[in-house]
Protein backbone atom coordinates (compact mmCIF):
# COMPACT_ATOMS: atom_id res chain seq x y z
CA UNK A 1 0.00 0.00 0.00
CA UNK A 2 1.14 3.55 -0.74
CA UNK A 3 0.89 6.27 1.87
CA UNK A 4 0.53 9.95 0.98
CA UNK A 5 0.00 13.28 2.72
CA UNK A 6 -2.60 15.92 1.93
CA UNK A 7 -1.67 19.46 3.01
CA UNK A 8 -4.67 21.75 3.24
CA UNK A 9 -4.86 24.66 0.76
CA UNK A 10 -5.18 27.11 3.67
CA UNK A 11 -1.53 26.47 4.54
CA UNK A 12 0.93 29.07 3.34
CA UNK A 13 3.14 28.12 0.39
CA UNK A 14 6.10 27.96 2.76
CA UNK A 15 4.31 25.51 5.06
CA UNK A 16 3.04 23.40 2.14
CA UNK A 17 6.56 23.16 0.71
CA UNK A 18 7.98 22.24 4.12
CA UNK A 19 5.38 19.48 4.59
CA UNK A 20 6.03 18.10 1.09
CA UNK A 21 9.79 18.12 1.53
CA UNK A 22 9.51 16.47 4.94
CA UNK A 23 7.16 13.83 3.51
CA UNK A 24 9.63 13.09 0.70
CA UNK A 25 12.51 12.81 3.13
CA UNK A 26 10.69 10.54 5.58
CA UNK A 27 9.41 7.94 3.14
CA UNK A 28 5.91 8.99 2.14
CA UNK A 29 4.90 8.11 -1.41
CA UNK A 30 2.86 11.11 -2.51
CA UNK A 31 1.53 14.60 -1.90
CA UNK A 32 -2.03 15.53 -2.88
CA UNK A 33 -3.60 18.97 -3.09
CA UNK A 34 -7.23 20.12 -3.15
CA UNK A 35 -8.65 22.42 -5.83
CA UNK A 36 -10.49 25.24 -4.11
CA UNK A 37 -10.46 29.04 -4.20
CA UNK A 38 -12.07 30.02 -0.89
CA UNK A 39 -13.36 28.53 2.38
CA UNK A 40 -16.65 26.65 2.22
CA UNK A 41 -18.32 28.87 4.80
CA UNK A 42 -20.07 32.21 5.16
CA UNK A 43 -16.80 34.04 5.86
CA UNK A 44 -14.74 33.46 2.73
CA UNK A 45 -11.91 35.83 3.62
CA UNK A 46 -9.45 33.13 4.72
CA UNK A 47 -6.44 32.32 2.49
CA UNK A 48 -6.75 29.41 0.05
CA UNK A 49 -3.97 28.65 -2.43
CA UNK A 50 -4.69 27.61 -6.01
CA UNK A 51 -4.10 23.94 -6.78
CA UNK A 52 -2.26 23.89 -10.09
CA UNK A 53 0.20 26.69 -9.43
CA UNK A 54 1.00 24.97 -6.13
CA UNK A 55 1.51 21.61 -7.83
CA UNK A 56 3.82 23.25 -10.37
CA UNK A 57 5.89 24.68 -7.53
CA UNK A 58 6.05 21.31 -5.78
CA UNK A 59 6.98 19.58 -9.04
CA UNK A 60 10.04 21.81 -9.36
CA UNK A 61 10.96 21.73 -5.66
CA UNK A 62 10.28 18.24 -4.30
CA UNK A 63 11.85 15.11 -5.85
CA UNK A 64 10.61 11.51 -5.97
CA UNK A 65 7.07 11.60 -4.59
CA UNK A 66 3.95 11.44 -6.74
CA UNK A 67 1.95 14.68 -6.94
CA UNK A 68 -1.74 15.01 -7.66
CA UNK A 69 -4.92 17.04 -7.52
CA UNK A 70 -7.54 15.67 -5.14
CA UNK A 71 -9.47 16.56 -7.15
CA UNK A 72 -9.65 19.28 -9.79
CA UNK A 73 -13.13 20.76 -10.11
CA UNK A 74 -14.06 20.28 -13.74
CA UNK A 75 -16.23 23.40 -13.97
CA UNK A 76 -13.33 25.72 -13.11
CA UNK A 77 -11.32 25.18 -16.29
CA UNK A 78 -11.96 24.03 -19.82
CA UNK A 79 -10.70 20.42 -19.92
CA UNK A 80 -8.40 21.16 -22.85
CA UNK A 81 -6.70 23.88 -20.79
CA UNK A 82 -6.49 21.51 -17.82
CA UNK A 83 -4.90 18.81 -19.97
CA UNK A 84 -2.28 21.29 -21.17
CA UNK A 85 -1.52 22.32 -17.58
CA UNK A 86 -1.26 18.71 -16.43
CA UNK A 87 1.12 17.81 -19.25
CA UNK A 88 3.36 20.73 -18.34
CA UNK A 89 3.49 19.82 -14.66
CA UNK A 90 4.20 16.18 -15.48
CA UNK A 91 7.17 17.35 -17.54
CA UNK A 92 8.43 19.65 -14.76
CA UNK A 93 8.16 16.78 -12.26
CA UNK A 94 9.89 14.27 -14.51
CA UNK A 95 6.76 12.12 -14.77
CA UNK A 96 5.19 12.14 -11.30
CA UNK A 97 1.77 13.82 -11.74
CA UNK A 98 -1.64 12.23 -11.26
CA UNK A 99 -4.49 14.23 -12.81
CA UNK A 100 -7.33 13.93 -10.31
CA UNK A 101 -10.65 15.17 -11.68
CA UNK A 102 -14.16 15.46 -10.27
CA UNK A 103 -17.48 17.09 -11.08
CA UNK A 104 -17.08 19.87 -8.49
CA UNK A 105 -19.33 20.59 -5.53
CA UNK A 106 -18.43 23.82 -3.67
CA UNK A 107 -21.19 26.16 -4.72
CA UNK A 108 -19.90 29.41 -3.22
CA UNK A 109 -16.79 29.37 -5.41
CA UNK A 110 -18.88 29.16 -8.54
CA UNK A 111 -21.29 31.86 -7.40
CA UNK A 112 -18.72 34.41 -6.28
CA UNK A 113 -16.51 33.99 -9.37
CA UNK A 114 -19.39 33.80 -11.83
CA UNK A 115 -18.62 30.22 -12.86
CA UNK A 116 -21.63 28.19 -13.95
CA UNK A 117 -22.59 25.71 -11.22
CA UNK A 118 -25.33 23.88 -13.13
CA UNK A 119 -27.16 20.94 -11.53
CA UNK A 120 -25.61 17.76 -10.16
CA UNK A 121 -26.59 16.00 -13.37
CA UNK A 122 -25.20 18.81 -15.48
CA UNK A 123 -21.87 18.78 -13.69
CA UNK A 124 -21.56 15.01 -14.02
CA UNK A 125 -22.43 15.15 -17.72
CA UNK A 126 -19.69 17.73 -18.22
CA UNK A 127 -17.28 15.53 -16.24
CA UNK A 128 -17.94 12.63 -18.58
CA UNK A 129 -17.25 14.72 -21.65
CA UNK A 130 -14.18 16.22 -19.98
CA UNK A 131 -12.71 12.76 -19.42
CA UNK A 132 -12.93 12.04 -23.12
CA UNK A 133 -11.39 15.42 -23.98
CA UNK A 134 -8.53 15.06 -21.49
CA UNK A 135 -7.64 11.48 -22.35
CA UNK A 136 -7.84 12.21 -26.05
CA UNK A 137 -5.50 15.19 -25.86
CA UNK A 138 -2.99 13.56 -23.54
CA UNK A 139 -2.77 10.29 -25.44
CA UNK A 140 -3.41 11.06 -29.11
CA UNK A 141 -1.67 13.13 -31.76
CA UNK A 142 -4.79 15.17 -32.56
CA UNK A 143 -8.25 15.17 -31.00
CA UNK A 144 -11.59 16.05 -32.53
CA UNK A 145 -14.58 15.95 -30.23
CA UNK A 146 -18.15 17.16 -30.65
CA UNK A 147 -20.07 17.03 -27.39
CA UNK A 148 -22.91 18.96 -25.84
CA UNK A 149 -20.56 21.03 -23.67
CA UNK A 150 -17.12 20.80 -25.30
CA UNK A 151 -15.98 20.85 -28.93
CA UNK A 152 -12.45 20.27 -30.26
CA UNK A 153 -11.40 20.50 -33.89
CA UNK A 154 -8.23 18.54 -34.75
CA UNK A 155 -6.69 19.84 -31.52
CA UNK A 156 -3.01 19.15 -30.74
CA UNK A 157 -1.34 18.88 -27.36
CA UNK A 158 2.44 19.12 -27.46
CA UNK A 159 4.66 18.46 -25.70
CA UNK A 160 3.09 15.31 -24.37
CA UNK A 161 3.51 14.36 -20.69
CA UNK A 162 6.42 12.17 -19.67
CA UNK A 163 4.07 9.42 -18.50
CA UNK A 164 2.23 7.52 -21.19
CA UNK A 165 -0.47 7.40 -20.20
CA UNK A 166 -0.53 10.15 -17.61
CA UNK A 167 -2.70 8.65 -14.84
CA UNK A 168 -6.26 9.98 -14.63
CA UNK A 169 -7.90 9.71 -11.23
CA UNK A 170 -11.64 10.19 -10.83
CA UNK A 171 -12.83 11.24 -7.38
CA UNK A 172 -16.32 10.61 -6.07
CA UNK A 173 -18.69 8.00 -4.75
CA UNK A 174 -21.82 8.56 -6.81
CA UNK A 175 -22.71 4.99 -7.65
CA UNK A 176 -24.86 5.41 -10.77
CA UNK A 177 -22.85 7.85 -12.86
CA UNK A 178 -19.60 9.04 -11.26
CA UNK A 179 -18.34 5.53 -10.59
CA UNK A 180 -19.40 4.40 -14.05
CA UNK A 181 -17.34 7.27 -15.48
CA UNK A 182 -14.43 6.10 -13.35
CA UNK A 183 -14.87 2.55 -14.61
CA UNK A 184 -14.75 3.79 -18.19
CA UNK A 185 -11.93 6.33 -18.07
CA UNK A 186 -9.94 6.23 -14.83
CA UNK A 187 -6.57 4.72 -14.06
CA UNK A 188 -7.23 5.46 -10.37
CA UNK A 189 -10.32 6.15 -8.27
CA UNK A 190 -10.65 7.89 -4.91
CA UNK A 191 -13.30 8.34 -2.25
CA UNK A 192 -13.53 9.41 1.40
CA UNK A 193 -14.38 6.69 3.89
CA UNK A 194 -13.48 3.93 6.28
CA UNK A 195 -13.01 0.33 5.06
CA UNK A 196 -16.71 -0.57 5.18
CA UNK A 197 -17.49 2.31 2.83
CA UNK A 198 -14.64 1.30 0.53
CA UNK A 199 -15.75 -2.32 0.35
CA UNK A 200 -19.26 -1.33 -0.65
CA UNK A 201 -18.19 1.32 -3.17
CA UNK A 202 -15.54 -0.91 -4.71
CA UNK A 203 -18.08 -3.63 -5.35
CA UNK A 204 -20.07 -1.05 -7.33
CA UNK A 205 -16.97 0.02 -9.24
CA UNK A 206 -16.15 -3.60 -10.04
CA UNK A 207 -19.65 -4.18 -11.39
CA UNK A 208 -19.42 -1.11 -13.64
CA UNK A 209 -16.08 -2.40 -14.93
CA UNK A 210 -17.54 -5.80 -15.74
CA UNK A 211 -20.49 -4.19 -17.55
CA UNK A 212 -18.02 -2.18 -19.64
CA UNK A 213 -15.81 -5.18 -20.34
CA UNK A 214 -12.92 -3.82 -18.28
CA UNK A 215 -10.75 -5.68 -15.77
CA UNK A 216 -11.56 -4.14 -12.36
CA UNK A 217 -7.95 -4.73 -11.28
CA UNK A 218 -6.79 -2.20 -13.86
CA UNK A 219 -8.05 0.64 -11.64
CA UNK A 220 -6.05 1.56 -8.53
CA UNK A 221 -8.10 2.56 -5.50
CA UNK A 222 -7.32 5.16 -2.83
CA UNK A 223 -9.06 6.53 0.23
CA UNK A 224 -8.60 9.12 2.94
CA UNK A 225 -9.91 9.75 6.43
CA UNK A 226 -8.95 12.02 9.29
CA UNK A 227 -6.42 10.26 11.52
CA UNK A 228 -6.05 10.84 15.26
CA UNK A 229 -3.14 8.58 16.20
CA UNK A 230 -3.19 9.05 19.95
CA UNK A 231 -4.31 7.65 23.27
CA UNK A 232 -4.84 11.11 24.74
CA UNK A 233 -8.45 11.13 25.91
CA UNK A 234 -8.85 14.87 25.35
CA UNK A 235 -7.89 14.53 21.69
CA UNK A 236 -9.96 11.36 21.28
CA UNK A 237 -13.00 13.21 22.58
CA UNK A 238 -12.47 15.83 19.91
CA UNK A 239 -12.16 13.06 17.34
CA UNK A 240 -15.55 11.71 18.40
CA UNK A 241 -17.09 14.98 17.21
CA UNK A 242 -15.82 14.35 13.67
CA UNK A 243 -17.86 12.42 11.07
CA UNK A 244 -17.59 8.78 12.14
CA UNK A 245 -17.36 7.49 8.57
CA UNK A 246 -14.39 9.80 7.86
CA UNK A 247 -12.34 9.39 11.04
CA UNK A 248 -9.86 6.91 12.50
CA UNK A 249 -8.96 7.50 16.12
CA UNK A 250 -6.94 5.51 18.65
CA UNK A 251 -3.51 4.21 19.49
CA UNK A 252 -1.12 2.45 17.15
CA UNK A 253 -2.83 -0.93 17.46
CA UNK A 254 -6.25 0.51 16.59
CA UNK A 255 -4.98 2.45 13.58
CA UNK A 256 -3.10 -0.63 12.37
CA UNK A 257 -6.28 -2.66 12.68
CA UNK A 258 -8.14 -0.25 10.41
CA UNK A 259 -5.24 -0.16 7.92
CA UNK A 260 -5.37 -3.95 7.79
CA UNK A 261 -9.05 -3.70 6.83
CA UNK A 262 -8.18 -1.24 4.06
CA UNK A 263 -5.51 -3.62 2.79
CA UNK A 264 -7.88 -6.59 2.85
CA UNK A 265 -10.51 -4.54 0.99
CA UNK A 266 -8.01 -3.91 -1.81
CA UNK A 267 -7.11 -0.26 -1.18
CA UNK A 268 -3.85 0.61 -2.95
CA UNK A 269 -3.17 3.98 -1.33
CA UNK A 270 -4.11 5.65 1.94
CA UNK A 271 -4.03 9.45 2.03
CA UNK A 272 -3.69 11.33 5.34
CA UNK A 273 -5.04 14.91 5.41
CA UNK A 274 -3.49 17.48 7.71
CA UNK A 275 -6.73 19.41 8.27
CA UNK A 276 -7.15 18.07 11.82
CA UNK A 277 -3.50 17.93 12.85
CA UNK A 278 -2.84 21.44 14.10
CA UNK A 279 0.13 23.48 12.93
CA UNK A 280 3.90 23.37 12.81
CA UNK A 281 5.76 20.77 14.84
CA UNK A 282 2.55 19.16 16.09
CA UNK A 283 1.51 18.37 12.53
CA UNK A 284 4.92 17.03 11.55
CA UNK A 285 4.96 14.83 14.66
CA UNK A 286 1.58 13.35 13.69
CA UNK A 287 2.81 12.51 10.18
CA UNK A 288 6.02 11.03 11.60
CA UNK A 289 4.17 8.85 14.09
CA UNK A 290 2.01 7.38 11.32
CA UNK A 291 4.77 6.72 8.80
CA UNK A 292 7.09 5.24 11.44
CA UNK A 293 4.68 3.24 13.59
CA UNK A 294 1.80 2.25 11.27
CA UNK A 295 2.79 2.31 7.60
CA UNK A 296 5.77 -0.11 7.54
CA UNK A 297 3.59 -3.15 8.25
CA UNK A 298 1.50 -2.58 5.10
CA UNK A 299 4.14 -1.88 2.45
Amino acid sequence: MRFSVWPGPNNSWEETLAIARHAEATGWDGVWYADHFMPNQEDVSGPVNECWTTLAGLAASVPRVRLGSLVAGNMYRHPAVLAKMAAGIDIISGGRLVLGLGAGWQENEHQKYGIEFSTVGGRISRLEEACEVVTGLLRNGRTTFSGKYYQLDDAPLEPKPVQQPLPLLIGGGGEKRTMRIAAKYADEWNVWGRPDVLRQKMSVLDEHCRNLGRDPKSIKRSAQTFVFLTEDEVILERARQMPADRTIAGGVDEVKRVMQEYAEAGVDEFIMPDFNLGRGERKIAAFDAFIEKVAPEFR
